[in-house]
């Protein structure tokens, strides 16, 4: 599995958070900071877009790196992704996340 497939199995490298931090593009981490501020009613600024991947070394976005449940299930259960856990069929922490994405489950079998 490659390593920019994140714990849940979407696909880091199409977010647009990631894609901000590698090219340092200002104006898609403004972008990206209104959507998502809209999105989850949260105050989030340009400065809150910067990742360099779930499972990576180096810079998250606050979600990404404290209020995931799925990243800090896996980390607490020592798996590499949802992938590795014996729970992924019936787990609803990451359920909702592969019901809406098939792409995601195919990742974490892949």
């Amino acid at each position: 599995m490659k390593d920019m497939i994140g714990y849940c199995g979407l696909d880091c490298e199409k977010c647009d958070a990631y894609i901000a931090t590698v090219n340092d593009d200002q104006a898609l981490r403004e972008k990206t900071a209104k959507l998502w501020a809209e999105l989850n009613n949260a105050p989030i600024l340009p400065e809150h877009i910067n990742c360099e991947g779930c499972r990576m070394n180096g810079a998250k976005t606050v979600f990404c790196d404290s209020l995931c449940g799925i990243r800090k299930c896996a980390l607490n259960k020592g798996v590499s992704t949802c992938g590795d856990c014996p729970d992924l069929e019936t787990c609803p922490t990451v359920g909702a996340i592969l019901e809406n994405n098939p792409a995601a489950l195919d990742n974490l079998k892949g």
